[in-house]
């Protein structure tokens, strides 16, 4: 990029939480839902916002343009999670813009701070040939992750078939994973145990 990205926040909400038995984009998280709080982590961060929701598009309507973001439905959920990354990023490029912090609903955001250090992170990388920046704590690869133009474009050019670890394998050498110390990054929300034992840490 020749001069600043611009960068748009995706937070993906548009699973079934099947498994939780409830939509996990609704679960309280300190007062507010994880939805609430997902959007206002990435506010001062982002030019905009946009929600990839599902089936639950007219639910999760009502908080997305409260906090001024952008809803868009993935017409094909089924798919999974990649399908709806694909959609996402695609509207980040129809909005004239080259740059994404991607998020999941599915959990408790991360600190502020941590998402301060992913991008200031990625200016340098960027300039030094690295197209992503992905959070890791633990020894696992966590969200939310920033992405330049040219992953954007290699996620879109994947078959819907495939998956964003697929093609993160495939351009290793494109991804700075950022050693950071926030647990939050790495921690996965699927059923009510996971739930309990998070509310309760």
């Amino acid at each position: 990029m020749s001069r600043a990205p611009s960068f748009v926040g995706v937070i993906l909400a548009a699973g079934e939480s099947s498994r939780m038995g409830r939509d996990k984009a609704l679960l309280d998280w300190r007062g507010q839902s994880f939805l609430e709080a997902t959007l206002e982590l990435l506010a001062p961060h982002t030019q905009l916002s946009i929600v990839v929701a599902g089936k639950n598009a007219e639910s999760l309507a009502p908080i997305v343009y409260a906090k001024a973001g952008f809803l868009i439905v993935n017409q094909r959920p089924e798919l999974g999670q990649f399908s709806s990354l694909q959609v996402g990023l695609q509207e980040v490029l129809n909005r004239g813009r080259d740059a994404a912090v991607v998020a999941l609903v599915d959990r408790p955001p991360c600190d502020s701070a941590t998402v301060e250090r992913l991008l200031g992170e990625f200016a340098e990388a960027y300039v030094k040939g690295q197209w992503a920046v992905v959070p890791e704590y633990g020894g696992k690869h966590g969200h939310p992750f920033v992405v330049g133009r040219e992953m954007i474009e290699a996620f879109l050019r994947a078959p819907a078939t495939s998956s964003a670890r697929e093609v993160e394998h495939s351009l290793v050498d494109r991804i700075l994973y950022l050693t950071v110390a926030d647990p939050r990054v790495a921690v996965n929300v699927d059923t009510p145990e996971d739930y309990a034992r998070l509310t309760t840490a």
